[in-house]
């Protein structure tokens, strides 16, 4: 997956995970806490990352992967840390991997301009 569509992905993600407690009705606490913590982490992260949906450009991509690995396996293990699994488990265990996916897919940099004559 070229980089390019993996900036769009995570801004849509970011968002999502903003407005899922507020589309679902979730319950208060960690729950909606964890949701909003990592959509702002995941909005912000795409904003400072080094690529072509990046704004400021400061952190390199193979970092922002890494850091997408991380907030993956943090929404899929969250439900058990903090408590909640025996009220909410599947939208933490399906968003994490898919964040886990996507980061796996995408390549470690973004493509080289190229120019034809």
């Amino acid at each position: 997956m070229t980089t390019r569509v993996h900036g769009l992905l995570d801004y849509m993600m970011g968002i999502f995970l903003l407005l899922i407690p507020l589309l679902f009705s979730f319950p208060g606490g960690a729950p909606t806490t964890i949701l909003f913590s990592v959509g702002i982490l995941i909005v912000l992260l795409t904003l400072t990352t080094n690529y072509e949906r990046g704004i400021v450009k400061i952190i390199p991509m193979n970092l922002h992967l890494a850091i997408d690995i991380l907030t993956g396996l943090f929404l899929v293990i969250s439900p058990w840390i903090f408590g909640f699994s025996d009220i909410l488990i599947w939208p933490f265990v399906l968003l994490g991997t898919i964040e886990i996916i996507i980061a796996v897919l995408t390549l470690g940099h973004p493509p080289k301009p190229y120019h034809t004559y």
